[in-house]
């Protein structure tokens, strides 16, 4: 009896430990996440990087952006309850908080992994991980107000027609989070819940409606007929002090053509303005939108009146006119080295036989004007004019004539 009833004891000693081992709850189960802060993203129910396209009558409850990209078609029909920030400062900044939270849900330590399909799970709060991630039917997430999920899908997110999320238990939609490495889709008529962080592009089908965010990092959005809302409940944005811009810097200077011409506007304000410019630049140069940077070699002479404004999304925008000189190059004077002195010395002699001419030509006349005014000296006072004495004269005014002449040429030289 005694063996019988220790046997029984100890068999009833084990089927109590695994009632107890079976009652004691799972303390470690899912990872936990941490909520993500989308700074200026946050207002933001769309937002594209290279374009937002919107076919039927799509509701926005919320901001739509797109940046770097410019175009934004299809509102109207569509209706956008909130502001529209095509390339502005306000949608750069934004995709930078954007970028900045998805790469934050991506460095969230998952557990388990391998979660590809989430049709008929219930999950309490965590980070879960996939490759491909489907939803063909329905999913439950089960929390409190402080419950964040975090769904990190490798490649692809697709929601199937008619799938459908629920957010029970007191839990927000403002703490469910998609990172998505390539592309996501959302079926037609599906309700979806999150804010889905795809890399590449998003596409909402006919009829479906996101009760939270669809932010694009790289590619665009694609709308038809939807309904996305931000929850006015959601706060995980960090405030940001806006100032509207202030140009700073002098007047550009003058420039020539053929000279390489730089001019930096610079201006200050929060978030950080970008340029654009209106009027004439100087043929030649352009203006760099993100530094302010005017720059290139003028080829155009002339005077260029423009208008710079910078923009950061806070109004009102800094504007300044300027008009800049631009001159004509100028041309070099030639260098006079000399080569032509002498000329008149050199070559075949001409020059100076012609002045030996010349010199000649004078001595005659002075001569001959000589011996005339000696015999009319002579007759005057009553003397003989011999021809000895005419002679003599002669030779004396001919010598100084001689000597006139000599000294003449030596000057010329």
């Amino acid at each position: 009896m005694f063996k019988a009833s220790s046997k029984v004891r100890f068999s009833a000693a084990i089927i109590t430990a695994v009632f107890a081992v079976a009652l004691v709850p799972s303390t470690a189960a899912y990872a936990e996440a941490t909520e993500l802060d989308l700074g200026t993203a946050s207002p933001f129910g769309v937002l594209g990087a290279s374009t937002v396209t919107n076919t039927g009558d799509s509701v926005i409850n919320g901001n739509l952006g797109v940046s770097p990209g410019t175009s934004i078609t299809g509102f109207p029909p569509g209706i956008i309850n909130g502001d529209t920030e095509a390339t502005t400062a306000v949608a750069t900044q934004a995709q930078s908080d954007a970028l900045v939270a998805y790469n934050n849900a991506a460095s969230q330590t998952p557990t388990p992994l391998g979660l590809d399909e989430l049709s008929g799970k219930s999950l309490e709060p965590g980070v879960y991980s996939g490759g491909a991630i489907s939803l063909n039917g329905s999913l439950v997430l089960e929390g409190t107000a402080e419950s964040v999920w975090i769904f990190q899908a490798a490649s692809t997110l697709l929601a199937a027609s008619n799938s459908e999320i629920t957010v029970t238990g007191g839990a927000s939609v403002c703490n469910v989070f998609w990172q998505v490495g390539s592309s996501a889709t959302i079926g037609t008529s599906a309700t979806f819940v999150g804010t889905v962080l795809a890399y590449t592009s998003i596409t909402a089908n006919t009829g479906a409606t996101i009760d939270g965010r669809l932010l694009a990092l790289t590619g665009a959005v694609t709308l038809d007929d939807n309904l996305i809302s931000v929850d006015e409940t959601c706060d995980t944005t960090t405030p940001v002090e806006t100032a509207s811009p202030a140009i700073t810097s002098s007047a550009p200077a003058a420039g020539e053509t053929g000279t390489p011409y730089s001019h930096t506007v610079t201006a200050t304000g929060t978030p950080a303005p970008t340029y654009s410019s209106s009027g004439t630049l100087p043929t030649g140069t352009t203006l760099d939108s993100a530094t302010g940077v005017i720059s290139g070699t003028p080829t155009t002479p002339g005077t260029f009146v423009f208008t710079i404004t910078a923009s950061n999304g806070a109004t009102p925008d800094a504007i300044a006119e300027y008009s800049v000189a631009i001159s004509a190059a100028a041309t070099p004077t030639p260098t006079d080295d000399g080569s032509d002195e002498g000329t008149a010395s050199e070559g075949n002699g001409t020059t100076d036989e012609t002045a030996t001419e010349s010199t000649a030509a004078e001595s005659t006349a002075v001569t001959s004007s000589a011996a005339s005014t000696s015999a009319a000296l002579l007759a005057e006072s009553g003397l003989d004019p011999k021809p000895s004495l005419l002679a003599a004269g002669a030779l004396l005014l001919l010598g100084a004539a001689m000597t006139i002449s000599a000294t003449r040429r030596k000057t010329a030289q």
